[in-house]
């Protein structure tokens, strides 16, 4: 009989030992991963073209991004073939929201020592848009002050005006 107590203690001891310990350290593994996306692009393939004006007392040409023409004071306006808003293909990630900066200046068109200013710059995405497909048209549209009986000749910007594209 004692050697069955001894032997039930035995387990007792072996029980609790085993079964009152936790375990003190557990691991887990992970794995890593990154994707490289496509670069936001933008091409020019379109420029701005406010066609054929006349200027008489002066005014205003509004032309919007999709590429219609309005005027006020005294310009008139004439043979609407050329006309043009810029036009622009912006290529990215597809689904990857973009921002758009507009020209924030006002630039010359100019002939010879005559100018016009071109400026309020809009686009056909207010603020920004989603690259779908791989790519994005965009259009720009401005203003252009027409002087009175302003010289006749082509007037062509002297400065480039940038369009820039940013992911969000």
């Amino acid at each position: 009989m004692v050697k069955r107590v001894k032997t039930i203690l035995l387990l007792l001891v072996v029980g609790i030992n085993y079964f009152g310990y936790s375990q003190t350290q557990a691991t887990a593994s992970f794995t890593a991963s990154a994707t490289i996306i496509q670069p936001i692009g933008i091409t020019t393939t379109a420029n701005m073209n406010f066609a054929n004006l006349d200027a008489k007392s002066g005014g205003t040409v509004i032309l919007t991004p999709e590429s219609t023409r309005t005027s006020t004071g005294g310009v008139s306006l004439s043979d609407n073939t050329a006309i043009s808003a810029a036009a622009f293909e912006v290529t990215g990630e597809d689904g990857f929201s973009f921002s758009i900066t507009l020209p924030q200046n006002e630039y010359k068109l100019s002939n010879g020592s005559e100018n016009m200013i071109i400026k309020d710059f809009t686009s056909s995405l207010a603020d920004g848009g989603y690259v779908s497909g791989g790519s994005r048209i965009i259009k720009v549209g401005a203003t252009l002050n027409v002087n009175p009986n302003q010289t006749p000749g082509v007037y062509n910007s002297q400065n480039p005006m940038n369009v820039t594209v940013n992911y969000n």
